[in-house]
């Protein structure tokens, strides 16, 4: 099979690692794809955006198969583009599919709907602000407020003071987030310890693929601003058979039948953005694609034919397919620039002396003048697996010492709350 992966981060580096392993992989292309994926198939200058340029080139190498890594050109409705060509395969939801992700109003309605355990919520905008505040000042903080459109992982605010609340949500109205937050979506705060799921499902079958926690906030001790992701882990010793069992039959199962209710068209992953409230699982958010850094825990553990498994998807076969996943734990650990997630420096040499076991996952770098540099807040992820949580941390960390761009920043503690501990 010819397939196209489109992203440049390090999902899917994490992704292209699996698909190119694939029995009855041909020629695999990423677009644009990153100095990482260049060692497993063939970069590709396209944007993303462009669905008549991609199209373009999906025609002329006779792509059989496209994989869509990240959000944005799913909710502005790629897949719906290749439609009209039946015989490519798009792992990747519909636009309205979509809208689990790209609107926070949408997914939470669709929730209710389907009586899929979540956050009590109230859906604001300027015609109703007064709502809102009166929504707010009902509640005990902390006051959860989330932008409803994409706002590149940063549109949720969690807030103690409710003075506090009401200025950012009044913020948020006037464009702190630009159209994102021109409807605010308050959420009712739930106490807990967050952890992810995800399936992959064509919108009637599914497969459900190995779980993850991954550490938002950039300080240790989950202090500070919040980031794309600063390390995962996987699996998660609190998400045993039982929990698992709880979340498949009060959400996964609700949600697939859902979309098939309502007839929408849904054939690619979802996550689901989960919190273990006293025992009981509640989904804070959907994602419609895998998440990063957990993808770089994910698709590693999955030690069987990824390509299989995608083609299973689109071909209604996810019933026959057997996914086997190595029992081991995958810790990875988040490298980034300087700064980050504020302001921070591009162009940073980066010199990779480590030539072990673990793998090192490319999320922004870049060549420049034939030296691999820094071109991203998040730049690389370091991947290790043992038989314990400590274990494959410390094995990360070994890894981390012999790789070096100045200003790197990374957190000591992946995973030391899952063990007690705190890493090296």
């Amino acid at each position: 099979m010819k397939v196209l992966l489109l992203g440049s981060g390090g999902r899917e580096h994490a992704l292209a690692l699996g698909l190119s392993k694939g029995r009855d992989m041909e020629t695999l292309y990423i677009a644009p794809g990153n100095p990482g994926t260049e060692q497993l198939g063939t970069n590709v200058k396209l944007d993303m955006g462009d669905f008549q340029q991609v199209e373009a080139f999906v025609l002329e190498k006779g792509i059989d198969m496209i994989v869509v890594g990240p959000e944005a050109p799913l909710v502005a409705g790629i897949a719906d583009h290749f439609k009209k060509h039946s015989h490519i395969q798009v792992i990747g939801p519909s636009a309205q599919g979509a809208q689990l992700e790209g609107s926070k109003a949408f997914s939470k309605k669709f929730m209710q709907r389907h009586q899929v355990p979540t956050a009590g919520y109230f859906e604001c905008d300027a015609t109703n602000l007064q709502q809102g505040i009166d929504f707010l000042r009902s509640m005990p903080g902390p006051y959860v407020l989330k932008a409803d459109g994409l706002a590149a992982g940063k549109g949720v605010l969690i807030i103690d003071d409710i003075q506090e609340a009401e200025e950012a949500l009044t913020e948020m109205l006037n464009g702190m987030f630009g159209e994102a937050s021109a409807t605010v979506v308050i959420e009712e705060f739930l106490s807990g310890i967050e952890f992810s799921v995800f399936a992959l499902t064509n919108g009637k079958q599914y497969i459900l693929l190995p779980e993850a926690k991954d550490y938002k906030r950039i300080g240790e001790g989950d202090q500070g601003l919040n980031t794309g992701g600063m390390g995962a882990v996987s699996p998660v010793p609190f998400v045993d058979d039982h929990m698992k069992q709880l979340v498949e039959e009060r959400i996964v199962k609700p949600t697939v039948a859902g979309l098939a209710a309502e007839e929408i068209d849904y054939q690619g992953f979802i996550f689901f953005g989960l919190i273990n409230v006293n025992g009981a699982p509640y989904v804070i958010e959907y994602n419609c694609r895998m998440g990063d850094p957990e993808t770089e825990v994910v698709f590693p553990r999955i030690s069987s034919d990824v390509l299989e498994m995608m083609k299973a998807c689109a071909d209604h076969q996810l019933d026959q397919y057997q996914l086997q996943v190595n029992p081991q734990t995958a810790v990875t650990v988040m490298m980034v620039s300087g700064g980050y997630p504020g302001d921070y420096e591009k162009g940073k040499e980066i010199n990779i002396e480590y030539q072990g076991d673990s793998m090192v996952f490319h999320a922004g770098t870049s060549m420049k003048e034939g030296k691999l540099v820094t071109s991203g807040g998040r730049v690389l992820a370091v991947t290790s697996f043992a038989n314990s949580i400590e274990a494959a941390a410390v094995a990360s960390y070994k890894a981390i010492d012999e790789i070096y761009f100045e200003g790197a920043y990374y957190r000591r503690d992946i995973g030391g709350d899952l063990i007690n501990t705190a890493a090296p």
